[in-house]
Formats: C-alpha cells, sequence, structure tokens
C-alpha cells in the first residue's frame, strides 16, 4: 500500500489507511480508481445483492463499531448464501456524522476486515461522506453461481416440504433486551440466556457453509431478515404458492423458549421480528435425508417446519388453530 502524503485529502488518507488494507482482490486496484473489475470464472452468473444499516433504525449507536461493520457485511452475504451463491467480494458507501471519532471508523474498518477475510469477500471499492444524519452504512455484496442455478424465492412448488436453519426469533428478542435492561430478570432469564439472546441481535451468523447444499437442494430459498412470517408469505406470493406452518416445530434457542414460556405474547414476536439472518427453504421430501446429511457435515442445524401447498398466503397453525399477527412483518414503511 502507498504510504499517505501531504497532497492527500483527509478523506483519501481515511481511505488509505484504514479500507485500502481491506482491498486484497487485484481488481480493486488498491482502491486507487473510481471503478473495479471482477471476472467471474466462465460458465458462471454474478449474484448481486445490497443492504445498508442505519444508526437508530438498525443497530443503537451504542452497539460496538467492529460489530457493525461486521453485522452490515454479513446481512449480505446471508442474501448470497440463500441464493446458492459463493462469495466474490463487496462495495461499501459509508456516511458519517460530522466529528466522528478516528477510534470509531479504525474498529469499524478492524471489524468489517475481519470478516472479509474470514468468508473470502475482498473490499473492491466504495465511497465515504458526511452526512447531517445518522450514521449510514451500505453495503453491495457479490456472488457466483453455475450459469442458471442462482435459487430463487419464486419457483417453490406444491409437495415441497419447508425447512428453516438454526433458530427463529433470537435478535428480535436480543433488541427487546437492549431497549429494556429490565425485561431479562423479568422473564426469569439467566444472564447467559441475555447474553446469548444479544449477541443474536448484534452478530447474526450467515449460512454460507450450507451455500452449496442450497443450491443442490432447493427449489427455491430466501434468508430471513424481516421475520419467519412474513418473509415465508413473500416466497409463497412469488411463488404463486401457500404454506402450511406447524408453530410449534419452529426451532427455538433455550433463551428463547424461556422467554415465550415465561410471556406467551413473545411467541409472535419470535415469528415477525425479524434480524435472524436464517434460510428458509423448499424442497422435494425426497431429498430431505441428503439435505440433512450435508447440514449436519457444515455444522447448520436444520428443522422441517411445514409444506408447500396449492393456494395462496403462509398459514402458521398452533394447536390446530390459525395464528394471526398484528404485525406479520417487520417492515420500514
Amino acid at each position: 500500500m502507498s504510504r499517505p502524503d501531504d497532497t492527500m485529502s483527509a478523506e483519501d488518507r481515511l481511505i488509505a489507511k484504514y479500507f485500502r488494507p481491506l482491498a486484497t482482490d487485484p481488481g480493486a486496484f488498491g482502491l486507487i480508481d473510481d471503478a473495479a473489475v471482477v471476472t467471474p470464472a466462465p460458465g458462471r452468473d454474478v449474484v448481486l445483492t445490497t443492504d445498508g444499516v442505519i444508526a437508530g433504525v438498525h443497530f443503537f449507536p451504542s452497539d460496538p463499531p467492529g460489530g457493525i461493520g461486521r453485522k452490515a457485511l454479513r446481512m449480505n452475504l446471508s442474501d448470497l448464501a440463500a441464493k446458492g451463491a459463493t462469495p466474490l467480494g463487496f462495495l461499501v458507501s459509508v456516511a458519517l456524522p460530522a466529528g466522528t471519532d478516528e477510534a470509531w471508523i479504525a474498529a469499524f474498518a478492524a471489524g468489517l476486515g475481519e470478516d472479509a477475510k474470514r468468508y473470502g469477500c475482498p473490499l473492491l471499492g466504495g465511497d465515504t461522506d458526511r452526512t447531517p444524519g445518522p450514521t449510514s452504512i451500505s453495503i453491495a455484496a457479490f456472488g457466483t453461481v453455475p450459469h442458471g442455478a442462482m435459487v430463487r424465492r419464486s419457483t417453490a412448488k406444491p409437495g415441497d416440504a419447508i425447512v428453516v436453519t438454526g433458530t427463529i426469533g433470537d435478535a428480535a428478542l436480543g433488541v427487546l433486551l437492549q431497549r429494556e435492561q429490565k425485561l431479562g430478570p423479568r422473564l426469569g432469564l439467566s444472564d447467559a440466556m441475555v447474553a446469548f439472546l444479544m449477541q443474536r441481535y448484534l452478530l447474526p451468523e450467515p449460512r454460507n457453509a450450507l451455500a452449496e447444499t442450497v443450491l443442490h437442494h432447493a427449489s427455491a430459498a430466501m434468508d430471513i431478515s424481516d421475520g419467519l412470517a412474513g418473509d415465508l408469505a413473500k416466497l409463497c406470493r412469488a411463488s404463486g404458492v401457500s404454506a402450511e406452518i406447524d408453530a410449534g416445530r419452529v426451532p427455538l434457542s433455550d433463551a428463547a423458549r424461556a422467554a415465550a414460556a415465561a410471556d406467551p405474547a413473545l411467541f409472535e414476536t419470535i415469528l415477525t421480528g425479524g434480524d435472524d439472518y436464517e434460510i428458509v427453504l423448499t424442497l422435494h421430501s425426497e431429498r430431505l435425508p441428503s439435505l440433512r446429511a450435508a447440514a449436519k457435515a457444515a455444522g447448520v442445524p436444520v428443522t422441517e417446519i411445514g409444506r408447500i401447498a396449492a393456494g395462496e398466503g403462509a398459514r402458521f397453525l398452533r394447536g390446530g388453530q390459525a395464528m394471526t399477527f398484528a404485525r406479520p412483518s417487520y417492515s420500514h414503511f
């Protein structure tokens, strides 16, 4: 990396010091150009996705900056995983309020770089700005799949099994605990349970280890960012099908199960709250044993929760009765 000199602006020095070390792909040109070049392998398509986070909307201003950087990237990696894509690289645009401490920037870039290396997804370029509003970070990530093989949300078929990865609702409960410090003790949660739920909000675990399995098994898939109930409904609308879910089979962590037992109203939050960054996928039921074996080898838990059928909408059944939700999905509008 070239050494910053006196002819560089403060913005150029910031980029050179904190972000250029993340741009390890040759096509990034060390972040000294206005654009980057990526060349996918022959016979592969480029998959593109973008997601952003804003202080006060997607994260608390007091959240650790390194975790904010990692979460922003992981949100996009989760999208790539649900498409069966292998990460290729990403662009980042950062808008910071005047007076942002350089230590904050250093920690943010360090966290971002840690996960860029961990997931094999180098920085390719981006933009830095000052904003009169809150801190805003936007990432566009790129991945590759074999030509024509990207897993879509519009290709679920009646008779398909519905499967989710991991556990559902932890992050939504973590947000509640962050907002109300006395909620954990009131629910009878141990300190370890509170810490677990908070960590699931602060740092999601994108299921990129399962991307190839999704690619070869799923008829349709998407990542769960706005809540299982709402995102499954989106998949059903796109595919022109319906879904029937046994709510009792939705996988919960011990902490989430304890919270819902103490306050049954929280079960709706678990199903609709968002920020899970797990994958919901559909597949032919005959492929379930193969999926389970591959997921076990990848170290990712998977649970069958229902079936795709003809019709419209996604129904969650509890004790044989259809559930209704006051707010079926997280929405910005």
